[in-house]
Protein backbone atom coordinates (compact mmCIF):
# COMPACT_ATOMS: atom_id res chain seq x y z
CA UNK A 1 0.00 0.00 0.00
CA UNK A 2 1.27 3.39 -1.01
CA UNK A 3 1.10 5.77 2.16
CA UNK A 4 -1.33 8.43 2.13
CA UNK A 5 0.08 12.22 1.67
CA UNK A 6 1.44 13.43 4.90
CA UNK A 7 -0.64 16.11 5.72
CA UNK A 8 -3.88 16.46 8.14
CA UNK A 9 -7.04 15.16 6.83
CA UNK A 10 -10.47 13.34 6.77
CA UNK A 11 -13.81 12.99 4.28
CA UNK A 12 -14.82 17.04 3.56
CA UNK A 13 -12.89 20.01 3.45
CA UNK A 14 -10.24 19.61 5.91
CA UNK A 15 -7.62 21.83 7.02
CA UNK A 16 -4.43 20.61 5.38
CA UNK A 17 -1.93 22.32 7.07
CA UNK A 18 0.51 19.89 8.86
CA UNK A 19 1.57 20.57 12.68
CA UNK A 20 4.16 22.60 13.22
CA UNK A 21 6.12 19.73 15.54
CA UNK A 22 8.89 22.32 16.05
CA UNK A 23 6.67 23.82 18.41
CA UNK A 24 7.31 20.99 20.64
CA UNK A 25 10.63 20.59 19.83
CA UNK A 26 10.49 18.01 17.66
CA UNK A 27 13.22 18.30 14.49
CA UNK A 28 13.98 15.99 11.93
CA UNK A 29 11.57 13.40 11.88
CA UNK A 30 10.26 11.57 8.54
CA UNK A 31 6.90 12.02 7.74
CA UNK A 32 4.01 13.69 9.94
CA UNK A 33 0.70 12.04 9.37
CA UNK A 34 -1.81 14.37 11.00
CA UNK A 35 -5.26 13.45 11.50
CA UNK A 36 -5.80 10.33 9.16
CA UNK A 37 -9.08 8.46 9.53
CA UNK A 38 -9.85 5.50 11.53
CA UNK A 39 -9.63 3.31 8.71
CA UNK A 40 -6.16 4.71 7.31
CA UNK A 41 -4.85 4.42 10.56
CA UNK A 42 -5.99 0.77 10.45
CA UNK A 43 -4.49 0.00 7.31
CA UNK A 44 -1.56 1.90 8.10
CA UNK A 45 -0.36 -0.10 11.59
CA UNK A 46 -1.27 -3.13 9.54
CA UNK A 47 1.08 -2.79 6.12
CA UNK A 48 3.85 -1.17 9.15
CA UNK A 49 3.29 -4.55 11.11
CA UNK A 50 2.45 -2.89 14.13
CA UNK A 51 -0.85 -5.20 14.59
CA UNK A 52 -3.42 -7.52 12.62
CA UNK A 53 -7.03 -7.26 11.24
CA UNK A 54 -9.45 -9.14 13.06
CA UNK A 55 -12.32 -11.10 11.24
CA UNK A 56 -14.75 -8.44 11.93
CA UNK A 57 -12.60 -5.86 11.17
CA UNK A 58 -10.74 -5.21 14.61
CA UNK A 59 -7.02 -4.25 14.95
CA UNK A 60 -5.63 -6.51 17.05
CA UNK A 61 -2.52 -5.50 19.01
CA UNK A 62 0.28 -7.07 20.95
CA UNK A 63 1.58 -4.50 23.81
CA UNK A 64 4.68 -6.87 24.82
CA UNK A 65 5.47 -7.15 28.05
CA UNK A 66 4.04 -4.37 29.60
CA UNK A 67 0.29 -5.94 29.55
CA UNK A 68 -1.25 -2.83 31.64
CA UNK A 69 0.14 -0.02 33.07
CA UNK A 70 2.86 0.96 34.58
CA UNK A 71 1.79 2.81 38.08
CA UNK A 72 5.22 2.47 39.55
CA UNK A 73 7.00 4.15 36.78
CA UNK A 74 4.79 7.24 36.50
CA UNK A 75 6.10 10.54 37.34
CA UNK A 76 5.46 14.25 38.34
CA UNK A 77 7.98 16.74 37.42
CA UNK A 78 8.13 18.98 40.56
CA UNK A 79 8.03 22.21 38.78
CA UNK A 80 7.85 25.83 40.92
CA UNK A 81 4.07 26.32 39.93
CA UNK A 82 2.74 22.79 41.20
CA UNK A 83 5.93 21.81 43.78
CA UNK A 84 3.41 22.42 46.94
CA UNK A 85 0.14 21.97 45.09
CA UNK A 86 0.67 17.65 44.97
CA UNK A 87 0.48 15.11 47.49
CA UNK A 88 3.75 13.20 47.00
CA UNK A 89 4.58 9.80 47.62
CA UNK A 90 4.12 6.37 46.18
CA UNK A 91 1.42 7.41 43.49
CA UNK A 92 3.24 10.57 42.56
CA UNK A 93 6.45 10.39 42.89
CA UNK A 94 8.32 13.70 42.36
CA UNK A 95 11.13 14.51 39.08
CA UNK A 96 12.96 17.22 39.26
CA UNK A 97 12.57 19.59 36.37
CA UNK A 98 16.59 18.99 35.34
CA UNK A 99 16.15 15.19 35.60
CA UNK A 100 13.08 16.14 33.12
CA UNK A 101 14.72 17.88 30.89
CA UNK A 102 17.28 15.58 30.29
CA UNK A 103 15.37 12.75 29.87
CA UNK A 104 12.77 14.54 27.73
CA UNK A 105 16.45 15.65 24.94
CA UNK A 106 16.59 11.80 24.65
CA UNK A 107 12.74 11.08 23.83
CA UNK A 108 13.32 14.21 20.80
CA UNK A 109 16.71 12.23 19.74
CA UNK A 110 15.28 9.29 19.86
CA UNK A 111 12.08 10.11 17.45
CA UNK A 112 14.50 11.85 14.67
CA UNK A 113 14.50 10.04 11.61
CA UNK A 114 11.04 8.59 12.05
CA UNK A 115 7.29 8.81 11.25
CA UNK A 116 5.22 10.57 13.26
CA UNK A 117 1.94 10.41 13.71
CA UNK A 118 -0.44 13.26 15.52
CA UNK A 119 -4.36 13.19 16.29
CA UNK A 120 -5.66 16.10 17.92
CA UNK A 121 -8.90 15.46 19.94
CA UNK A 122 -10.44 16.80 23.55
CA UNK A 123 -11.50 15.57 26.75
CA UNK A 124 -14.88 16.44 28.34
CA UNK A 125 -18.05 16.52 26.99
CA UNK A 126 -19.29 19.59 28.46
CA UNK A 127 -17.70 22.19 26.25
CA UNK A 128 -17.37 24.89 29.43
CA UNK A 129 -14.26 22.21 30.50
CA UNK A 130 -13.25 21.00 27.29
CA UNK A 131 -9.62 20.06 26.69
CA UNK A 132 -7.30 20.11 23.98
CA UNK A 133 -5.19 17.05 23.26
CA UNK A 134 -2.53 16.08 21.00
CA UNK A 135 -1.04 12.75 21.21
CA UNK A 136 2.73 12.92 18.69
CA UNK A 137 3.34 8.96 18.65
CA UNK A 138 5.54 6.95 16.58
CA UNK A 139 2.86 3.93 16.26
CA UNK A 140 -0.14 4.13 13.98
CA UNK A 141 -2.44 2.51 16.33
CA UNK A 142 -1.39 4.29 19.23
CA UNK A 143 -2.80 7.98 17.81
CA UNK A 144 -6.18 5.42 16.14
CA UNK A 145 -6.67 4.80 20.40
CA UNK A 146 -6.67 8.40 21.37
CA UNK A 147 -8.95 9.10 18.32
CA UNK A 148 -11.36 6.24 19.47
CA UNK A 149 -11.42 7.02 23.34
CA UNK A 150 -11.19 10.61 22.89
CA UNK A 151 -13.98 13.34 21.59
CA UNK A 152 -13.10 13.75 17.78
CA UNK A 153 -13.64 17.23 16.43
CA UNK A 154 -14.35 17.88 13.02
CA UNK A 155 -12.07 19.15 10.43
CA UNK A 156 -13.27 22.71 10.88
CA UNK A 157 -13.67 22.22 14.46
CA UNK A 158 -10.02 21.50 14.39
CA UNK A 159 -9.01 24.83 11.96
CA UNK A 160 -6.46 26.71 14.46
CA UNK A 161 -6.29 23.74 16.94
CA UNK A 162 -3.99 24.89 19.56
CA UNK A 163 -3.17 22.09 22.08
CA UNK A 164 -3.18 22.53 25.77
CA UNK A 165 -2.03 19.02 26.57
CA UNK A 166 0.39 17.47 24.55
CA UNK A 167 1.07 13.50 24.99
CA UNK A 168 4.65 11.91 23.33
CA UNK A 169 4.46 8.44 23.24
CA UNK A 170 8.06 7.20 22.35
CA UNK A 171 6.88 3.79 22.70
CA UNK A 172 10.34 1.87 21.44
CA UNK A 173 12.02 4.55 23.45
CA UNK A 174 13.68 2.53 26.52
CA UNK A 175 15.50 4.57 29.17
CA UNK A 176 18.62 3.99 31.44
CA UNK A 177 17.65 3.86 34.84
CA UNK A 178 21.06 4.87 36.13
CA UNK A 179 21.33 7.74 33.95
CA UNK A 180 17.74 8.78 33.68
CA UNK A 181 16.54 8.55 37.16
CA UNK A 182 13.62 6.09 36.48
CA UNK A 183 13.23 3.24 38.58
CA UNK A 184 13.15 0.92 35.24
CA UNK A 185 13.21 0.78 31.06
CA UNK A 186 9.69 2.72 31.26
CA UNK A 187 8.57 6.08 32.24
CA UNK A 188 5.60 7.88 32.36
CA UNK A 189 6.16 11.70 33.61
CA UNK A 190 3.63 14.55 33.46
CA UNK A 191 4.51 18.27 33.31
CA UNK A 192 1.36 19.93 34.56
CA UNK A 193 3.41 23.28 33.85
CA UNK A 194 4.01 22.67 30.54
CA UNK A 195 1.00 20.85 29.67
CA UNK A 196 2.70 17.89 28.32
CA UNK A 197 3.42 13.96 29.20
CA UNK A 198 6.09 11.53 28.02
CA UNK A 199 5.48 8.29 27.67
CA UNK A 200 8.30 5.53 26.84
CA UNK A 201 9.51 2.27 27.18
CA UNK A 202 5.87 0.67 26.72
CA UNK A 203 3.35 -0.02 24.28
CA UNK A 204 0.25 -0.09 26.62
CA UNK A 205 -1.73 2.47 24.95
CA UNK A 206 -3.84 3.20 28.14
CA UNK A 207 -1.23 5.13 29.59
CA UNK A 208 -2.34 7.82 26.91
CA UNK A 209 -6.07 7.98 28.85
CA UNK A 210 -5.02 7.55 32.30
CA UNK A 211 -2.11 10.60 31.91
CA UNK A 212 -5.17 12.54 30.43
CA UNK A 213 -7.45 11.31 33.73
CA UNK A 214 -4.76 12.23 35.49
CA UNK A 215 -4.19 15.82 34.19
CA UNK A 216 -8.07 16.58 34.91
CA UNK A 217 -7.37 15.92 38.35
CA UNK A 218 -5.61 18.36 38.28
CA UNK A 219 -6.77 20.80 36.52
CA UNK A 220 -10.88 20.75 37.18
CA UNK A 221 -11.19 20.64 40.71
CA UNK A 222 -10.15 24.22 40.82
CA UNK A 223 -13.14 24.90 38.54
CA UNK A 224 -15.46 23.14 40.78
CA UNK A 225 -15.80 19.81 39.14
CA UNK A 226 -15.27 16.81 41.04
CA UNK A 227 -13.47 14.42 38.66
CA UNK A 228 -14.46 10.34 39.26
CA UNK A 229 -13.35 7.25 38.36
CA UNK A 230 -16.82 5.75 37.42
CA UNK A 231 -19.24 4.78 34.88
CA UNK A 232 -22.53 6.71 34.73
CA UNK A 233 -26.30 6.57 33.34
CA UNK A 234 -29.33 8.27 33.50
CA UNK A 235 -32.75 7.23 34.21
CA UNK A 236 -35.61 8.52 32.09
CA UNK A 237 -37.08 10.99 34.57
CA UNK A 238 -32.97 12.16 35.03
CA UNK A 239 -31.93 10.33 37.37
CA UNK A 240 -28.30 9.86 37.41
CA UNK A 241 -26.40 6.19 38.44
CA UNK A 242 -22.70 6.71 39.23
CA UNK A 243 -20.63 3.36 39.50
CA UNK A 244 -17.52 3.42 41.58
CA UNK A 245 -15.45 1.01 41.66
CA UNK A 246 -11.45 -0.42 40.58
CA UNK A 247 -10.32 -1.23 37.01
CA UNK A 248 -12.30 -4.71 36.34
CA UNK A 249 -14.56 -4.83 38.87
CA UNK A 250 -17.73 -4.55 36.43
CA UNK A 251 -18.23 -0.49 36.17
CA UNK A 252 -18.95 -1.15 32.09
CA UNK A 253 -21.09 -3.71 32.32
CA UNK A 254 -23.30 -2.65 35.01
CA UNK A 255 -23.95 0.62 33.17
CA UNK A 256 -25.16 -0.77 29.90
CA UNK A 257 -28.64 -1.12 31.45
CA UNK A 258 -31.00 -1.05 28.58
CA UNK A 259 -33.64 0.85 30.66
CA UNK A 260 -31.25 3.77 30.59
CA UNK A 261 -29.13 6.37 28.78
CA UNK A 262 -25.30 5.66 29.19
CA UNK A 263 -23.47 8.54 29.68
CA UNK A 264 -19.98 6.78 29.93
CA UNK A 265 -18.25 3.86 31.18
CA UNK A 266 -15.14 5.13 33.26
CA UNK A 267 -14.33 8.80 33.96
CA UNK A 268 -16.57 11.52 34.54
CA UNK A 269 -16.96 15.19 36.09
CA UNK A 270 -19.39 16.30 38.73
CA UNK A 271 -20.25 19.99 38.30
CA UNK A 272 -23.06 22.07 39.44
CA UNK A 273 -24.20 21.47 35.85
CA UNK A 274 -24.75 17.83 35.98
CA UNK A 275 -22.42 15.02 35.63
CA UNK A 276 -19.88 14.38 31.71
CA UNK A 277 -18.21 12.24 30.19
CA UNK A 278 -14.26 12.81 30.17
CA UNK A 279 -14.16 10.36 27.27
CA UNK A 280 -16.26 9.41 24.06
CA UNK A 281 -15.17 5.86 23.68
CA UNK A 282 -14.90 2.70 25.52
CA UNK A 283 -11.93 0.18 27.07
CA UNK A 284 -13.16 -2.34 28.07
CA UNK A 285 -12.05 -5.70 28.93
CA UNK A 286 -13.50 -8.89 26.77
CA UNK A 287 -12.76 -12.76 26.03
CA UNK A 288 -11.49 -12.94 23.29
CA UNK A 289 -13.82 -15.41 20.75
CA UNK A 290 -12.59 -17.59 17.97
CA UNK A 291 -14.09 -16.07 15.15
CA UNK A 292 -12.52 -12.88 16.92
CA UNK A 293 -8.69 -14.23 15.89
CA UNK A 294 -6.51 -12.31 13.31
CA UNK A 295 -6.95 -13.23 9.68
CA UNK A 296 -3.49 -13.33 8.90
CA UNK A 297 -0.21 -14.48 10.85
CA UNK A 298 -0.37 -16.69 14.19
CA UNK A 299 -3.69 -18.13 15.41
CA UNK A 300 -5.83 -18.66 18.15
CA UNK A 301 -2.80 -19.95 20.60
CA UNK A 302 -0.79 -16.85 19.75
CA UNK A 303 -3.27 -14.61 21.53
CA UNK A 304 -4.50 -14.28 24.74
CA UNK A 305 -8.28 -15.06 25.70
CA UNK A 306 -8.22 -12.24 27.64
CA UNK A 307 -7.99 -8.72 25.99
CA UNK A 308 -8.92 -5.02 26.15
CA UNK A 309 -10.98 -3.97 24.08
CA UNK A 310 -11.87 -0.19 22.37
CA UNK A 311 -14.36 1.20 20.99
CA UNK A 312 -15.21 4.82 19.82
CA UNK A 313 -18.67 5.96 21.06
CA UNK A 314 -20.80 5.78 18.63
CA UNK A 315 -20.38 2.21 18.87
CA UNK A 316 -21.50 2.21 22.33
CA UNK A 317 -24.85 1.45 23.89
CA UNK A 318 -26.74 4.73 23.10
CA UNK A 319 -24.63 7.14 25.06
CA UNK A 320 -26.31 10.02 26.29
CA UNK A 321 -25.51 13.54 25.75
CA UNK A 322 -23.50 15.82 28.38
CA UNK A 323 -24.28 16.91 30.64
CA UNK A 324 -26.84 14.58 32.04
CA UNK A 325 -28.38 14.28 35.65
CA UNK A 326 -28.96 18.52 36.30
CA UNK A 327 -28.66 19.62 39.48
CA UNK A 328 -31.46 19.28 41.87
CA UNK A 329 -32.41 15.46 40.11
CA UNK A 330 -31.12 12.21 42.42
CA UNK A 331 -28.00 10.87 42.29
CA UNK A 332 -27.94 7.21 43.34
CA UNK A 333 -23.74 5.59 44.17
CA UNK A 334 -23.38 2.36 43.71
CA UNK A 335 -19.55 0.59 43.81
CA UNK A 336 -18.71 -2.26 41.34
CA UNK A 337 -16.45 -3.59 43.87
CA UNK A 338 -15.70 -5.81 46.80
CA UNK A 339 -13.83 -3.81 48.84
CA UNK A 340 -15.12 -0.13 50.13
CA UNK A 341 -13.04 1.95 48.15
CA UNK A 342 -11.52 5.29 49.66
CA UNK A 343 -11.44 9.34 48.15
CA UNK A 344 -8.24 10.76 47.79
CA UNK A 345 -6.11 13.56 46.85
CA UNK A 346 -3.85 12.20 44.28
CA UNK A 347 -3.75 12.55 40.77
Amino acid sequence: MAPPAPVSGEAGPPDRAVPDLHAHGLFNYREVYANLSPATLTEMAVVRGEGLLGSRGALAVLTGTRTGRSPGDRYVVAEPVVRDEIWWGTVNRPMEPAVFERLMEKVKAYLQGRDLFVTDNWACADPRYRLHIRVIAEKAWHTLFAQCLFLRPTAQERAGFVPQLTIVHASGMQADPAIDGTGSETFIVLSLQRGLVVVGGTHYAGEIKKAVFAVLNYLLPRQGVFPMHCAANIGPKGDTALFFGLSGTGKTTLSADPERRLIGDDEHGWSAEGVFNFEGGQFRGGLLRQDDQPVSGGGAADLERHSLRLCPGERGPRPANAPAGLRGRSFHGKYAGRVPGRLHRQL
